[in-house]
């Protein structure tokens, strides 16, 4: 999971680079596609864990892949193409209130006065990044970019809750290998029209060094890690390690001369980790003299 964040953190700095600079987010989303689907497809279509899939497991896939491949990975890009990175960083570490928020609905529980405020001060930081420049929510901004990656979190914190069943089930590679199968037959009717006109192999040297790193270690190496982890982790835990990607995107944003720490980053960067704090603080509760309940819901042995 360390690695997983370190990874996905740095790509907020090159996601800016080079939507700004060479290509549309649209043809590194397609690129992203293609890539994780060659990397993960032959390990579903090759394994025995296939054959062990339900009509359920099946729904749960793909409601997972629409949620990864065009709530994760398309918003994700669309908002970073109008944002700094520092600022979709820190939204990114709403992760784990709206992944408390999701498990709660999924396991309802009652509610204690510490998870609302948590969730509420979360909301807020959130708030400030995305209104800082004022209340208008205009084509191209960096409010809409701000908001593109809340939807984006709020996407991938689902997914997280929902999936962990199959993958303890099936295996991270199979699982991951029916969202690209799933990804690549909703995205391939429009890779033609993306991909055609661009002459990657005449773009700078480090602007190929950056796609290559979105592509390989960007996407498909912490993708594994990151539901590797998922598979072995509580959601919970899952969503706390994201705190490592604003300073990784804020150290690269820094020293590339993208972006700057500023008011609005810092006091929004406070609210989410406060917010969060309490949030997990109220995950454990006693009830009736039942023993506390583990972050993932369950009673302990």
């Amino acid at each position: 999971m360390v690695f997983a964040n370190v990874f996905f953190g740095a790509n907020f700095s090159f996601y800016v680079s080079l939507t700004r600079n060479f290509l549309d987010f649209q043809q590194i989303f397609m690129l992203q596609v293609l890539s994780a689907a060659v990397f993960f497809i032959p390990f579903a279509l090759f394994s025995k864990q296939s054959f062990r899939i339900t009509w359920r497991d099946a729904g749960n896939i793909l409601i997972v892949s629409l949620l990864i491949v065009y709530g994760w990975m398309y918003m994700l890009l669309w908002g970073s193409s109008y944002t700094t990175p520092i600022d979709a960083s820190v939204i990114a570490t709403l992760g784990p209130a709206f992944t408390l928020i999701m498990d709660h609905l999924m396991h309802p529980r009652k509610y204690i006065r510490t998870r609302v405020v948590g969730v509420v001060c979360a909301l807020v930081g959130a708030a400030i990044l995305i209104f800082s420049d004022g209340f208008s929510l205009t084509h191209g901004s960096r409010a809409q970019g701000n908001l593109f990656v809340l939807a984006a979190v709020v996407a991938i914190a689902i997914n997280t809750v929902i999936i962990k069943p199959q993958l303890e089930k099936l295996g991270t590679l199979v699982v991951m290998g029916w969202y690209y199968i799933i990804g690549l037959a909703i995205t391939a009717p429009f890779f033609w029209k993306y991909i055609a006109h661009v002459p990657f192999l005449r773009l700078p040297l480090y602007a190929q060094a950056e796609l290559g790193y979105i592509l390989i270690l960007g996407t498909v190496l912490p993708m594994y890690l990151l539901y590797r982890g998922t598979e072995k982790l509580t959601s919970v835990h899952t969503a706390l390690y994201r705190y490592i990607q604003p300073l990784i995107a804020g150290i690269l944003a820094v020293t590339r001369g993208q972006a700057h720490f500023n008011a609005a980053n810092i006091t929004a960067s406070a609210f989410i980790f406060a917010g969060v704090v309490l949030v997990v603080i109220g995950y454990n509760y006693v009830r009736h003299g039942l023993p506390k309940l583990r972050s993932d819901g369950l009673l302990q042995h």
